[in-house]
């Protein structure tokens, strides 16, 4: 299984230090180049120009991102959304890449409302487009080459120290918004044996981090490492290396690490148990599913099971009890065996037009157990040819037989 390590215990983490390691680690930086020139077309933007250089920091070579923005600053909540929502549709994200980087979005803006106690917030920090190419570039990357669907683990992340200037005044670090997702999420962090007077860990950088990873851990876990990837801040440091390192490593372990909630609901219509659905799966839940049952004083009840990560589980009991009114929610740790799987990009041509589909080709070992488009490709064609669903999945299985033909004799 795939396995990606954040390594934010060296410098700390922001979004465009993380986003500048994964182009290190993976090379791809059309995708992001894709992303800026999207953003570039927004109506609030007249400039957005990106160049990701290569440079020594401190004697390490990494990736660093240089961005030019002219643009009218998006300061009300619902503004910074739709243009999120733009460019996730003129890009064609997947809907996976669409409830992560929202999740994130939403996380950032709820830290800002906790803070100053009101829902008709002004943004300051986060404001400005840079935050959705930071979290758009970063979710793009690691669901197109496969970490979303392995494991991400990482160490905990440095806050710094001292004092910043913000548009709120000076302030000490780490910033309101950056605590308040860490107390969220019950995140680990730690601070180095050196004073920096500097924010090492960013809101978006630690809201991006909670929403990724699956495990904190305070050492290196025993893997295989293939490949590092270093990515670079704006201000250089005297005792250490301003720099964000990845690493991608291999482990046998099958094994994922899920959480199960279940509660019972015996009070609540049909119609709310339908929109429940929506809104969860939107928040990131895995799987959702409802039976009907007999509950206390013998009253027809529903039974509402939740499966997601252990980064989602705050946000799932939250979902559950503002939506539906119940007043406690099961909790069980489990583990599950998950075939390795990878995706691919492949051209098939259907009713004479060339479309690109994504392919998820699952394995268990070196044993092939399955060849699938995704969903939404096909879902896309037919209504872009506005011919049945049934009809693109087959013009594409068949097509996907003949490029795949090779594997059947793993």
């Amino acid at each position: 299984m795939k396995l990606l390590l954040l390594d934010p215990k060296i410098s700390g983490i922001s979004g465009d230090m993380l986003l500048s390691a994964l182009v290190d680690l993976t090379g791809d930086i059309e995708t992001v180049y894709q992303i800026s020139q999207t953003i570039e077309e927004l109506d609030n933007c007249k400039k957005f120009k990106i160049d990701i250089r290569e440079e020594k920091i401190n004697g390490i070579r990494a990736k660093r991102l240089h961005i030019e923005i002219v643009e009218d600053k998006l300061k009300n909540p619902q503004d910074l959304k739709r243009a999120m929502e733009e460019v996730v549709n003129k890009l064609g994200l997947s809907e996976k890449v669409r409830k992560i980087s929202f999740n994130i979005l939403e996380d950032l803006i709820s830290a800002e409302m906790k803070v100053h106690g009101d829902k008709n917030i002004h943004l300051h920090e986060i404001s400005s487009l840079d935050t959705i190419f930071d979290i758009l570039g970063s979710a793009t990357l690691l669901e197109k080459h496969g970490y979303l669907d392995g494991k991400i683990y990482s160490t905990p992340p440095v806050l710094g120290s001292g004092y910043i200037q913000m548009e709120h005044g000076i302030l000490p670090v780490p910033t309101p918004s950056t605590l308040e997702i860490l107390c969220k999420y019950r995140i680990k962090y730690t601070n180095p044996p050196y004073t920096t007077n500097f924010e090492h860990t960013t809101p978006t950088g630690i809201a991006i981090l909670v929403n990724i990873v699956d495990k904190i851990v305070d050492s290196y876990p025993e893997m295989i490492p293939l490949k590092v990837g270093y990515g670079g801040g704006s201000k250089r440091l005297e005792n250490v290396p301003n720099v964000l390192r990845v690493v991608e490593g291999r482990i046998e372990d099958k094994e994922e690490n899920i959480v199960v909630l279940e509660t019972n609901v015996d009070d609540i219509s049909g119609e709310v148990i339908g929109n429940l659905y929506e809104v969860l799966f939107k928040r990131g839940a895995k799987e959702v599913f409802v039976v009907n049952g007999i509950g206390k004083k013998n009253r027809p009840t529903y039974v509402i099971t939740v499966i997601t990560d252990y980064g989602n589980l705050h946000r799932m009991v939250e979902t559950l009890m503002e939506e539906t009114g119940t007043l406690g929610v099961r909790i069980k740790e489990v583990d599950r065996i998950k075939a390795e799987r990878r995706i691919e990009v492949q051209s098939i041509n259907i009713k004479g037009r060339s479309y690109k589909v994504r392919v998820k080709v699952s394995y268990l070992g070196d044993k092939l157990i399955n060849i699938k488009p995704e969903y939404d490709d096909v879902k896309k064609i037919a209504e872009d040819l506005n011919i049945p669903l049934r009809v693109v999945l087959k013009e594409i299985e068949k097509e996907i037989s003949k490029i795949y033909r090779h594997l059947k004799h793993l």
